[in-house]
């Protein structure tokens, strides 16, 4: 049999709120895209959006993004998604920070609990001397400068919206390159706005930290920030949960053609007692087989896109004893066989 590169291994992907997805949703909406116009050009359910899902994938709001930015035909998709921040974009944490005393205080609270909106990156702050400087650190450096753009815009709008003002120009500086068009770049940052930056980030005065906050409800802040910490703490439970499952899947991509992606390989892979590893996988709402079946489909239809391999070197390269073991599983999780499905992939590409 042929030696094949081990396939990508799954990931855990972190969660974007709903609450985050309006601001969005409400740009394609306004510019007449349909909702499900939308999901399934960012290769989700026609129904994902509709109602608002209490969370999505990451993963698929950066792919929401681009598709929104394609159907709109907007060169600046990310910044207007970024201006239709409001306090209810960041739900739990707006609150918080609503409850501020200033800036500074602000600023210390997103760095805690910014998670609860998004996982897309995390915030930094550094105070040297007179300079501050907030910066973003993406988990998705590849993506589009939609992203990154929207984020800050959403800081700015939304700091303009906490200090009841138009607060002082910062310093703006992005990693991606400088596009055609500054001009609402400029229009919402100001004047001192620079590309292809190390990182993307915004210096100001540090005096700005002090500002207060305008009708900060302080006396709320301890209740918002301990129902914070308990959302956190649940948050990071679901996530290792989830973990457990990306940790199953990916022994089971590696071990598949070796001929270990049984329960008892895959737990003593996982230093686990197959009881102990089923009990977890139970907890997060799955089971080591639909694991199993899940992740052969998944590489199934990814191998079957590659002409090169013949359906006996896939049935191999999942495991299965034989050809006719793996189409008979592949219509079972497909309802198609793997010859139609590879020539219809065949005509798509065409």
């Amino acid at each position: 049999m042929p030696t094949h590169q081990s396939p990508t291994q799954p990931r855990f992907s972190g969660r974007v709120a709903g609450a985050y997805l309006q601001p969005l949703l409400q740009v394609v909406a306004d510019h007449g895209v349909a909702l499900s116009e939308l999901a399934v050009t960012a290769e989700l359910s026609p129904r994902a959006l509709s109602p608002l899902p209490d969370a999505l994938d990451a993963d698929a709001y950066v792919r929401l993004l681009d598709a929104g930015a394609s159907l709109t035909h907007l060169p600046h998709f990310g910044l207007q998604v970024g201006e239709r921040v409001r306090l209810g974009t960041y739900s739990v944490y707006g609150l918080i920070l609503l409850s501020c005393r200033d800036f500074g205080e602000v600023l210390r609270q997103t760095l805690r609990f910014e998670s609860l909106a998004h996982d897309l990156g995390h915030s930094t702050l550094q105070v040297m001397d007179d300079s501050a400087c907030y910066a973003w650190h993406s988990r998705y450096p590849h993506a589009s400068r939609h992203l990154a753009e929207s984020v800050f815009a959403g800081v700015r709008v939304f700091g303009n919206w906490l200090a009841g003002r138009e607060l002082p120009p910062a310093q703006v500086a992005f990693t991606h390159a400088q596009p055609d068009d500054c001009s609402e770049h400029l229009r919402i940052f100001g004047p001192d706005v620079h590309f292809d930056a190390s990182t993307n980030c915004a210096r100001f005065d540090a005096a700005l930290l002090s500002l207060p906050v305008p009708n900060a409800d302080v006396g709320l802040s301890p209740v918002l920030q301990q129902h914070a910490a308990t959302l956190m703490r649940e948050k990071m439970r679901a996530n290792a949960e989830a973990d457990i499952v990306t940790q199953v899947r990916a022994r089971i991509a590696h071990n598949l053609a070796h001929n270990r992606a049984g329960l008892v390989a895959v737990a003593q892979d996982l230093n686990q007692s197959t009881r102990t590893l089923q009990r977890k996988l139970s907890d997060a709402g799955s089971s080591f087989q639909q694991l199993l079946d899940a992740t052969r489909q998944s590489l199934a239809q990814t191998y079957l896109s590659q002409r090169d391999l013949s359906l006996a070197d896939i049935a191999f390269l999942l495991g299965f004893q034989d050809q006719s073991a793996f189409t008979h599983a592949f219509r079972e999780w497909t309802q198609d066989s793997p010859g139609n499905y590879r020539e219809k992939l065949a005509q798509k590409s065409t």
